[in-house]
Parts: C-alpha cells; structure tokens; sequence
C-alpha cells in the first residue's frame, strides 16, 4: 500500500498525513507521535523564552513597576543599562561597564537586543539571528555579574548559588537549540520565513 508522506521539520522524518498514521506499525507510529510532541515542546519553549526577552524590553521601556519603577523606566529619561552596568563590582570589564553605563549607545543597543530577539522568538523567524544576538548580550550580561562571586548592593562578596549554571548560560543555551531544532515552523512563520527570497538565497537569516 502506499504511504503518502509529509516531512518534519525538525527532525529530518518523514511523517505520513494523519489519515494512515493507524496503518504504520506500533513503532513507526511512536516515533511520529514523539517526533509532534517534541516539535510542540519546543514551540512552547520557543513563546516562553521570547516572552522573556518582550517583557524585559516592555518594563524598562515603560517603567512598569517590575524590575524597572514606575517613572523610571525608558521613555521618561531613565537609562536601562546604567543601574546595572554602573553597580558591576568585579570581573575583567569592571571599568569597560563603568565607562559604558548609561552611554546612549550602548542603551539603543541593549533595547534593540531585547526587542529583536523577543519579537523574532515570538513569531518563530530569523532563529540563527537571534541565537547569536541573544547568545552575545547573555555573555556580557554573564561578565558583568562575573561568577563565582556575586556582590550585593553595598559592594560586600556573595557566592553564587551555581558559578557553572548560571541563568545567562542556560538562556544563551535555549537560544541556539531552538535555532537548531527549527522551532519555528511550529505554531510561528517559521516556514513562511523560509520561502523569502531572500531568506532562501541567506541560510544565515533563518
């Protein structure tokens, strides 16, 4: 009997068109089961992350009283970077952050991160882009907290609970497997994305 096939885009398999998937063997067919569930896993995990980086950008865009107060936050002259980078107490870039806090520059760019990778995340296009952004603003976001020590606010040395996971690693980690796993062509425009000209002639910008 034939099959007809329609392939996955995550993991290479060709999966049959659920109409025959109960033709297939026990096995076959929990891999195809497994092979959805893990497309829909990453998907979730995709929105989430991207959320992370939208609000991020939203609070210290408008103050929303978060992380950022109310009145403080971007559009009413407050700076999104000079409270952190300005209060790095130790590792190898404590001058370079101290110099770049605050600088308009280095805020357009911090801001324009967040949004870029929030918004590229959230509609499940340009990936790679934003693996290598978000990858890079964690790293200097890693150093500037500089594990294993962190320090409190009145500038005396704490342990960090984990120097090997830190949050900034595992953020920078979801970004490249998400990327990898071309998460999004599912629930996103993942595969409307790749059909751009000029995204099919740039395998970079997927």
């Amino acid at each position: 009997m034939a099959v007809h096939e329609q392939p996955h885009r995550h993991t290479g398999l060709r999966l049959p068109s659920r109409g025959i998937r109960s033709a297939l063997r026990p096995d076959e067919a929990a891999n195809a089961s497994a092979a959805t569930a893990g497309s829909y896993a990453f998907a979730g995990l995709r929105l989430l992350t991207g959320f992370v980086f939208l609000w991020a950008f939203l609070d210290k865009t408008f103050g929303l009283g978060y992380a950022t107060p109310s009145g403080k936050g971007w559009i009413d002259g407050g700076s999104p970077t000079k409270g952190f980078l300005g209060s790095v107490a130790a590792g190898p870039m404590k001058s370079t952050f101290h110099s770049w806090a605050g600088a308009a520059w280095v805020d357009w760019l911090f801001m324009a991160g967040l949004l870029g990778v929030g918004v590229a995340l959230v509609a499940g296009v340009a990936l790679r882009l934003a693996a290598v952004s978000g990858t890079v603003m964690m790293a200097f976001m890693w150093l500037a907290e500089w594990p294993p020590a962190r320090h409190l606010s009145d500038g005396s040395p704490t342990m960090s609970p984990n120097p090997f996971a830190d949050y900034h690693v595992i953020y920078a980690v979801v970004l490249v497997a998400l990327a990898a796993a071309g998460a999004g062509a599912t629930w996103g425009l993942g595969r409307l994305w790749e059909r751009l000209p000029l995204v099919s002639r740039s395998p970079w910008l997927r």
